[in-house]
């Protein structure tokens, strides 16, 4: 299949095509850990699924609970306040989760099982796939490329093969009354404010489902699972820091003006808190997981990230509160200055998350307001010095804004008390960095930050060709990992030096010692007939097993952004069809991750 838009292709290549696997020079292929088959489901994902929707209806049971004190008590204030914070950003997230689900499903609703009439694509039974679409990004703006001659609803399928195209007009009475009937439950869930929770039972279905049949013909739920695990931390992270964050600097600021703790307060307060940091941590390993060239975040690095989080915007939050309580204004004048000035910095570093202009400023304002309370990484590179900026700036602001409450509070606190008070942002936000060197130092996944330059050995596969057989052990480096779907790295084209007596020079036993740690980095059998393209070709003979490819005429977003296949949500269409009809699960590929200049084209040995 071979999709044109303005400026940007998209091809699909079916790789199962009939080979012997007892042909000679081409052998078996060993499991690679890439978007194809992905990690399985297991027991601890269900776990962390099932945490997530308690921590979800804890949240939202505890602030709806307290606005009910509020109102019995009287406070008519804090209760609409409180109402406020819980109802709007919740319509918000929903009404988002319900245009997502009404754009994925108007025009596969309308075909008949395994392909769609006016989809984005549309697949033959047994054949390779062929269609047309039509895409319109970013990227392919600024190449200057022609308009779109249509939209995804208007593409023409052409079928291949002997299977005949899909009938999507023939869609029958039970089958139209079962689409009515979906339509109106999604809109009675989201209207109830339960859309979120669909999306995780739909997850926790997709996840059991892929578990139990594995091995089945045509079950193949990969796809499916990460794109709904996508939706719902997006959505998830969005109602954080539009519901929780502002519900905790609200309730801990009556805490403080009143002098006074009830129970539903500080279980309301504690029930944010848990919330954001939760979906930091949770929306850094989804996204993790989604890029086949970044390895994936452990549980215990996302609990040790979850910590972090707690505890810094713990620290953030009190400040907040303490400096609303006294200077009401001043602190709406503070909040605004300090989003306007994250915003205008992260415009100025140039993400690359969304697939237009203006999706990208806006998406930029929503993470000016993650970054009044926590740290969010929006850019590749070095980050640790963009980290240490933000959190000097952080520790800056939080010791003024505390200072001046401490100078200017009511008579009512008592010194020792504020002396307790100034302690506790002070170790909160202590024990959040401490947390943070921990995950930085020995739970990343590229490897510890004071380690050694390689962040850990992938390996890529076995490369076969006639004679020529050897095994691919590239180690990534965090920068390394998001520029190419494999990069190779040559050994030392000279031996050690030696003296004239055959001992080696002072230093390079060490080195070598150092060097044979990460063994093997890359081991090959060289042969006169080696060359980039009969590299290149033998190591897609190696991936023959592995079903259809999706060419993506793209760069590739760098990390930490989703990739277009996540975001441009025609592209999902297509790959949801072809994993569907297609007996392995497609791979996604895009231009930079074919044969590019961080390859290395020659390949020696040491020995």
């Amino acid at each position: 299949m071979a999709a044109k838009s303005d400026g940007a292709a998209v091809s699909v290549e079916d790789d199962n095509t009939p080979r012997s696997l007892s042909e000679p020079g081409i052998p078996a292929a060993r499991p690679r850990c890439s978007a194809l088959g992905g990690k399985p489901y297991t027991v601890l994902d269900c776990c962390w699924v099932l945490c997530a929707l308690l921590v979800f209806f804890s949240d939202g049971a505890t602030d709806l609970w307290l606005a009910a004190d509020y109102y019995l008590r009287g406070d008519y204030w804090w209760f609409g306040l409180t109402l406020v914070f819980v109802v709007v950003p919740s319509a918000v997230v929903q009404i988002l989760s319900f245009r997502w689900f009404m754009y994925d499903y108007s025009d596969l609703s309308c075909g008949d099982g395994a392909a769609s009439g006016n989809g984005s694509g549309a697949v033959a039974a047994g054949g390779a796939a062929t269609a047309s679409d039509t895409l319109s990004t970013k990227d392919s703006d600024q190449r200057g490329g022609s308009a779109a001659a249509g939209n995804a609803a208007n593409a023409t399928p052409v079928y291949t093969a002997s299977a005949p195209p899909a009938t999507a007009g023939r869609v029958g009475g039970p089958r139209r009354c079962c689409i009515v009937c979906m339509w109106v439950f999604q809109a009675v869930l989201h209207v109830l404010q339960l859309g979120q929770v669909w999306r995780y039972i739909h997850a926790l279905y997709l996840g059991a489902q892929s578990r139990w049949h594995r091995s089945g013909p045509l079950h193949h739920f990969h796809w499916r699972l990460m794109f709904e695990s996508a939706d719902i931390t997006m959505l998830r992270l969005l109602e954080a820091f539009l519901k929780s964050a502002p519900q905790l600097v609200l309730q801990l600021s009556i805490m403080i003006h009143g002098n006074i703790v009830h129970p539903l307060q500080g279980l309301s307060a504690s029930a944010s808190l848990v919330s954001l940091a939760w979906m930091i941590a949770s929306y850094q390993k989804v996204l993790r997981d989604s890029r086949d060239d970044k390895l994936s975040m452990s549980y215990k690095a996302v609990i040790t990230q979850m910590l972090w989080h707690f505890f810094t915007i713990g620290a953030r939050t009190v400040a907040f509160a303490l400096f609303a309580s006294v200077f009401q204004l001043y602190f709406g004048i503070f909040i605004v200055s300090h989003w306007c000035v994250m915003t205008f910095w992260i415009i100025q570093g140039e993400t690359d998350f969304c697939m237009s202009k203006w999706e990208e400023i806006i998406y930029n304002m929503v993470v000016g307001i993650i970054y009044i309370f926590c740290w969010f990484n929006v850019k590749e590179g070095q980050s640790r010095f963009r980290m240490t900026v933000y959190y000097s700036v952080t520790l800056a602001e939080n010791v003024a804004l505390t200072a001046a409450w401490y100078t200017y509070r009511g008579q009512q606190t008592s010194d020792s008390s504020a002396l307790v008070v100034v302690c506790l942002v002070a170790c909160s936000f202590a024990l959040g960095t401490f947390f943070m060197l921990v995950y930085y130092c020995w739970l990343h996944p590229d490897g510890p930050v004071l380690g050694s330059q390689w962040g850990g050995c992938v390996d890529e596969g076995v490369v076969g060709a006639g004679s020529v057989v050897g095994v691919i052990d590239s180690c990534i480096t965090p920068s390394q990992g998001s520029q190419t779907d494999m990069v190779i790295t040559s050994p030392p084209r000279t031996l050690p030096r030696t003296k004239d007596t055959g001992e080696p020079v002072p230093g390079e036993r060490d080195k070598d010692r150092d060097r044979d740690s990460c063994l093997p980095v890359f081991q090959v059998r060289p042969s006169p007939s080696s060359s980039p393209a009969l590299l290149h070709r033998t190591s897609s003979s190696s991936r023959a097993q592995e079903g259809p490819v999706i060419r993506i005429d793209l760069p590739r977003k760098r990390y930490p952004a989703w990739d277009a296949h996540f975001i441009d949500r025609r592209l999902r269409k297509t790959i949801l069809i072809l994993e569907t009809t297609s007996a392995v699960s497609p791979r996604i590929q895009y231009r930079c991750s074919m044969m590019g200049s961080k390859e290395v084209l020659e390949y020696e040995t040491t020995v």
